[in-house]
């Protein structure tokens, strides 16, 4: 009886301070949160008594929300500026959406009072379509005055903006689509790349392809794109140049270490005797077994072969236009090919398990050059991609 007792009172403090947060709501003029919280838990039963309260506060908050956005439509009428035209759409669709959400829940008794509630709807419609076409109108007037007189990129990004909203309220409003791509084409800036060897070293092509490889960079900036193969039609805004500045590569060694190691080994068993020679016998008389230990020897003939290659290099940008450089990066990456292998000399019994590995190996022809410097540009390669994916030059 104690738990449902509480229960019943966790479940009327958590109604009771749903209806005072929704209250509190629309005295502080916040009707769109009041009429959600309305709205959700009318949804969930709206005919339970704890749900009275927020029939009511539904009713109030609706006309109060109503009667607020009519005032200020009207007033953004009256200032006849039509950039408050995509503000007035918006409300009227808001106020439809509202209307809308409601008339399901329809009708909604107010037990206390005897009545249903009141909500005056209105047909937005008309009302809507209009503005849209207004709107329409001045958006794509909007966005020809912009590729007409632009003198930035900016301002054709402006236009491409206004274009790709006018398409999504009213898909197909005059030519809009072409007016889009005429913005992007004139919008976008292109970035001209190049990679410079000053090194005595020679790039292996793969490694160059892969740094060329802007598709696996996850770029995304709509506004830019990156031309490896630069286009002679096209009049580049930055260049990024990567410059291998050094690269090196160690010669090939074979580095031998000699390691002896000793251990106690069990090497079968004996009977326990004492000072006297006698064999030991337990308390039933049986003779006491012992391991018979014994020290065996192993000399271990370690081999380590190494080379290495590191690459220093720098990545810049620079303005086109002005012909100043705007930033620089350097970049280093290491590589380091190391393998051991081993023989012995002895009783191998006497060494370690980590040792015994290096037996079983044997030596591996070094790898080529070609391959070192490659191996040592994949840290190269994602240090770039962390540059080029992060990078804005505006």
């Amino acid at each position: 009886m104690k738990r449902f007792i509480l229960l019943t009172a966790i479940i009327v403090f958590s109604a009771c301070s749903g209806v005072k947060k929704t209250q509190e709501a629309i005295n502080t003029g916040n009707y769109t949160a009041a009429i959600n919280k309305a709205i959700k838990n009318l949804a969930e039963n709206k005919t339970k008594k704890g749900h009275q309260e927020y029939i009511v506060l539904l009713e109030d908050a609706f006309a109060k929300n109503t009667a607020r956005e009519q005032q200020e439509i009207s007033f953004l009428q009256n200032d006849g500026n039509p950039t408050n035209l995509e503000t007035i759409y918006n409300k009227y669709l808001q106020l439809k959406q509202i209307q809308q959400r409601i008339r399901p829940l329809l009708p909604l008794y107010i037990n206390d009072e005897g009545r249903n509630a009141k909500f005056n709807f209105v047909n937005y419609d008309n009302k809507i379509l209009d503005t849209k076409d207004n709107l329409s109108e001045h958006l794509y007037q909007n966005a020809l005055s912009l590729l007409s007189s632009a003198k930035y990129k900016a301002d054709y990004r402006n236009a491409y903006e206004d274009l790709k909203y006018l398409q999504e309220i009213n898909p197909g409003y005059k030519e809009t689509i072409a007016k889009m791509d005429e913005a992007y084409n004139k919008g976008l800036e292109f970035v001209r790349v190049e990679i410079a060897n000053q090194t005595q070293q020679i790039i292996p092509e793969r490694l160059e392809s892969e740094l060329l490889d802007f598709n696996a960079f996850g770029i995304e900036n709509f506004w830019l794109q990156y031309h490896t193969n630069p286009l002679s039609n096209v009049q580049y805004d930055y260049a990024m140049n990567l410059d291998f500045m050094e690269i090196n590569v160690s010669p090939e060694r074979i580095n031998e270490t000699q390691v002896i190691k000793e251990k106690q080994i069990k090497d079968g068993w004996e009977y326990l005797v004492d000072r006297d020679g006698n064999v030991v016998k337990d308390s039933l008389g049986n003779k006491i077994k012992v391991d018979k230990m014994r020290t065996v020897t192993c000399k271990l003939f370690q081999f380590t072969q190494t080379k290495s290659a590191q690459i220093g290099a720098k990545v810049s940008f620079t303005d086109l236009r002005s012909g100043q450089e705007i930033n620089s990066y350097p970049l280093s990456s290491e590589f380091i090919f190391e393998h051991i292998f081993a023989n012995y000399q002895g009783d191998k019994r006497a060494l370690e398990s980590d040792l015994l590995l290096y037996l079983n190996a044997r030596e591996v022809p070094f790898p080529s050059n070609e391959q070192m410097v490659y191996d040592a540009g994949e840290d190269l390669k994602l240090r770039l991609k962390n540059i080029v994916s992060k990078y804005q030059f505006n």
